[in-house]
């Protein structure tokens, strides 16, 4: 509520509004009954008399002349009933004031007047505190607080040093209220901006607060709305890619004062900028959506650094920057790829990869019946028996590419095999378009197709070989940025040369995707206005399956009008594959509950194990070798989580700034199941500075629902009255009268001002 009004409102009604919204309305005279008859009796003759009078008095004369003075004898009626207001009242020095204070690092921001807003809570609640401590030290005895991620007593606030990484609100009242429940309390003052970043909510602190009768008064310290301020959204990366990969990652820019200025945005890893794009900021405060392309060209843990310069003007610039660790994997993904027939599709695939030192493509085909080639296996054993029979050996893939084979070449069980390969160990399926792929397969009605993508449509007869039909590639918007459709260095050239390639055919034409499908490629005939899906993609289970019905791709390195060094083949299946099979799981495998976080923070450090098919095993021992940025090791246990199969934790604290690495270990009394490495990285976290605004709807939320208020620094001076009319703590019930209102005495001058000027503008007296 605006300063000026309460001002006004107090000098009118003699007291602030908050009070009587506390307070209830009594009469303080013995026999109001009486008092309202009389005033009604004199209501009575007075219109008696005006309509009855002698003179020529005009009707409407008569009508607002008996207006004006009923209005005179109510408020002298109002006066005769001596009204009173009834408030708890707290007794000076016998309860206790809670002062809960926010210590937390976005009390740093220097946008409270030009000042710290440290400065400004310093200033109301210090030792040298102004009128509001003063009066609030005369009423009460004050215990102090001070909270971010946890709460404490504290003698002063003079002495904190806000340099807190987060900001637990629901905590601090919470424990504040258990603190002081053996006194009688009063109330609490909360003093903060209200920028909750804890992940507990505030239902259930302020349930309890408003049972217990405790009323909390809110002081917001900030602006709601920061003038000029660029901040860099959360920022979603994969854990884990191959070495090689080109990323595309999605950056959120929220902004305010630079509509339509460009800016930079880098990424940066070891030191050194890896990725620049030039963005334009969109104008009414709009979110800016970048998608920025970069390298992860070096293997092991990187932590890329996502950055915009700070502009001028510019309030809080630690919220330019979001950080992101990403373990870059340089082994070999193992890939298995079956083709049904002889083509040249399989021998250009596995040219496009054969010098990637990430992908190994072990090629299937089927020469002729019962006459099958086998290449870049790694055993003489491999394969030998023809395509995977059973599941621990085609889950010993990373990924699966089915060519033209139609689905019949498969028994049940092992098209079963083939969607659990995706769905439960989380394997990369691709199936590519021939005469023998998708409906002209048979796949309609297996369980392959339930893992693919795509809708596959029925299939009508047909006399013959299916007809090929040639098609214009382009990337759809989804596309333009996904990682497995770069095929050049940044996304502006990959665009540019998407549009110069030339095109493709396909005997195998799809149209429809899955709900929760994307489709990253499509074509339209060259000879009719006829859409198509080129590639889509999904996931599915744990895995991820794709669909590209086209049969031809090599022609992007044969074709007349591609040069003869043009990259552009082995750069769309290396990313293509690459991104298939990056996540696919080991048998054991790591994960932290947070990748980046801040010093002294606990981390739960999680394992999943599974079987050799690939089910979550449970009963197995796992250990991990944990070592910290100082070098120093220690062995850990991971217990069984007993809430969900083959899942182990372990909680370690990361208080050292730095890369903490851990390997860990699973066994069973069969054997060794596997091991895998993960990383986390510690440093001083930054999240105080992410919407750092105040937030005035929390702090109104959390005063309204207690029964207290909500402040600003230009309300303050209300503070210590509001306070003390509480029904908690030591109280005393307080009458103050309303008859002697100053309205009511402007409001009686005016009526009798009002009636003798209307006479006199009538020429009645």
């Amino acid at each position: 509520m605006d300063a000026a009004f309460e001002s006004v409102f107090a000098f009118l009604f003699k007291y602030r509004p908050f009070v009587f919204e506390k307070g209830t309305v009594a009469l303080g005279v013995a026999w109001p009954g009486l008092v309202l008859a009389l005033g009604g009796g004199v209501a009575a003759i007075t219109v008696y008399l005006y309509l009855r009078s002698p003179g020529k008095l005009h009707p409407a004369d008569r009508g607002v002349l008996t207006v004006l003075r009923l209005g005179v004898v109510g408020l002298l009626t109002f006066v005769l009933l001596r009204p009173l207001l009834v408030v708890a009242s707290v007794v000076p020095q016998q309860n206790f004031l809670a002062i809960v204070v926010d210590d937390s690092r976005s009390m740093q921001v220097a946008d409270a007047d030009g000042r710290a807003r440290a400065a400004v809570v310093k200033e109301m609640f210090g030792a040298e505190g102004g009128d509001v401590a003063r009066a609030l030290a005369d009423r009460f005895k004050l215990r102090f607080f001070r909270f971010d991620g946890a709460t404490e007593r504290v003698e002063a606030v003079d002495g904190l040093a806000f340099a807190g990484t987060r900001t637990a609100v629901g905590q601090a009242l919470e424990h504040a209220r258990q603190e002081l429940s053996a006194v009688p309390l009063a109330g609490m003052v909360l003093v903060s901006d209200g920028a909750d970043n804890s992940d507990a909510a505030l239902t259930e602190p302020l349930l309890r607060l408003k049972a217990s009768g405790l009323p909390v008064y809110t002081v917001g310290v900030g602006r709601e709305r920061f003038s000029k301020d660029i901040a860099l959204g959360r920022v979603e990366t994969p854990r884990r890619v191959l070495k090689g990969s080109t990323l595309v990652v999605e950056l959120y820019i929220g902004h305010s004062g630079f509509g339509g200025q460009t800016v930079p945005v880098q990424v940066e890893s070891d030191g050194r900028i890896v990725s620049t794009e030039q963005v334009v900021l969109p104008r009414g405060g709009e979110t800016a959506t970048v998608p920025v392309q970069f390298p992860a060209d070096e293997a092991g843990p990187r932590l890329f650094r996502f950055h915009v310069p700070p502009q001028p003007g510019e309030l809080v610039k630690e919220n330019n920057t979001r950080e992101a660790l990403i373990i870059v994997e340089g082994g070999r993904q193992k890939i298995l790829y079956f083709e049904g027939e002889p083509r040249f599709e399989f021998k250009f695939v596995r040219r496009a990869v054969a010098d990637d030192q990430n992908l190994q493509v072990v090629g299937f085909m089927r020469m002729a019946e019962n006459n099958y080639g086998r290449y870049q296996v790694e055993s003489p054993d491999e394969l030998a028996a023809g395509f995977p029979s059973t599941r621990e050996e085609l889950f010993g893939y990373h990924g699966l590419i089915l060519g033209s084979v139609e689905a019949s070449f498969f028994t049940q069980d092992q098209l079963r095999m083939i969607g659990e390969f995706v769905s439960q160990r989380g394997g990369g399926l691709l199936m590519l378009g021939g005469r023998h792929a998708f409906a002209q397969g048979g796949y309609g009605e297996t369980a392959v197709a339930d893992a693919l993508p795509v809708v596959i449509p029925p299939l009508d007869p047909v006399d013959g070989s299916p007809s090929a039909t040639e098609i214009k590639v382009e990337p759809t918007p989804v596309g333009v940025s996904h990682p497995a459709t770069q095929i050049a260095t940044t996304l502006e050239a990959s665009a540019d040369r998407w549009e110069a390639l030339p095109p493709l055919t396909t005997v195998t034409p799809i149209r429809d995707v899955k709900p929760g499908a994307s489709t990253l490629l499509s074509g339209t005939a060259t000879t009719a206005d006829d859409r198509v899906v080129v590639l889509a993609a999904q996931r599915y289970g744990r895995g991820r399956s794709l669909a590209l019905p086209i049969q031809d791709s090599w022609l992007w390195q044969m074709h007349a009008e591609i040069p003869i060094d043009d990259p552009t083949h082995e750069r769309f299946w290396q990313q293509l594959l690459r991104w298939l099979v990056s996540g696919a799981p080991d048998r054991v495998m790591v994960m932290p509950s947070e990748d980046r976080v801040g010093l002294g923070r606990s981390v739960t450090l999680a394992a999943e194990v599974s079987d050799s098919a690939y089910l979550r095993l449970n009963g197995a021992e796992v250990r991990a070798r944990l070592t910290s940025p100082s070098g120093v090791e220690r062995d850990l246990t991971l217990e069984w989580a007993v809430d969900e199969d083959g899942r182990y934790e372990v909680d370690f604290v990361a208080d050292e700034r730095g890369l903490y690495s851990f390997t860990v270990e699973a066994g069973t009394r069969d054997g060794v199941v596997g091991d895998n490495r993960g990383y986390v990285y510690a440093a001083d976290p930054t999240d105080e500075f992410f919407e750092s605004e105040l937030r005035a709807e929390t702090l109104q939320r959390i005063a309204e629902e207690t029964g207290g208020r909500y402040y600003t620094q230009r309300t303050l001076g209300g503070l210590p009255e509001d306070v003390q009319y509480t029904e908690s703590g030591t109280t005393v019930r307080e009458e103050k009268d309303l008859w002697d209102m100053p309205v009511v005495f402007f409001l009686l001058v005016t009526l009798l001002a009002a009636e003798w000027g209307y006479r006199r503008l009538r020429g009645l007296v």
